[in-house]
């Protein structure tokens, strides 16, 4: 199973990741949660990823494509996964999309967009700050993240469309109830 999660930042996207990968047994490649522990690890890509990420802005696709081939590829032979923030460009998809035509077994099988409103995703976002104390969460940074999501990660939704593979959930519902849709229609595409 190869799934991908698509959301404005504080949809759930990490949340319903975590479920669906225990759910079923997928590993969860989450490009945010990779790239933090690159900069913390103060390798090379987390050295030119960390002012990317201080400013709210995407880490240039050269960075992430390197950070999370291997893992696509070694999740994809062993039960699948279920990426969390990439592609976030419609640049990204393309490529990827063309990389996994030349490799079985790797192409995405179907994309989950997290629909939830703006006052929603500022509550949500303001309240995760508060708990966690992320640095990408303060009010100058979420309005340029939620104009990068726009700008940059909104046009992924007419491409897989347009490929038949998008899933339009309701997020704002309770965690489990978002998590019980998302099974119930992957279930039925018995993939």
């Amino acid at each position: 199973m190869r799934l991908l999660l698509v959301a404005y930042p504080g949809a759930g996207k990490g949340t319903q990741a975590t479920k669906l990968a225990t759910h079923y047994k997928i590993a969860h490649l989450s490009s945010g949660e990779l790239l933090r522990t690159e900069v913390s690890r103060r390798t090379k890509i987390g050295s030119v990823a960390a002012d990317y990420l201080r400013r709210g802005d995407l880490v240039p696709d050269e960075l992430v494509f390197e950070m999370l081939s291997a893992p696509v590829l070694e999740a994809a032979t062993n039960g699948g996964y279920v990426l969390d923030g990439f592609p976030r460009t419609l640049g990204q998809a393309e490529v990827a999309y063309s990389a996994a035509q030349e490799i079985k077994g790797v192409e995405l099988q179907a994309v989950v967009y997290l629909r939830v409103g703006q006052k929603e995703l500022l509550e949500r976002l303001q309240t995760r700050a508060n708990r966690q104390g992320r640095t990408d969460d303060d009010d100058i940074t979420i309005a340029h993240r939620f104009n990068v999501f726009e700008t940059q990660t909104e046009p992924l939704l007419n491409f897989y469309a347009s490929r038949g593979i998008l899933l339009d959930i309701n997020g704002e519902q309770p965690v489990e109830d978002v998590f019980d849709d998302i099974t119930r229609v992957v279930d039925d595409l018995h993939i």
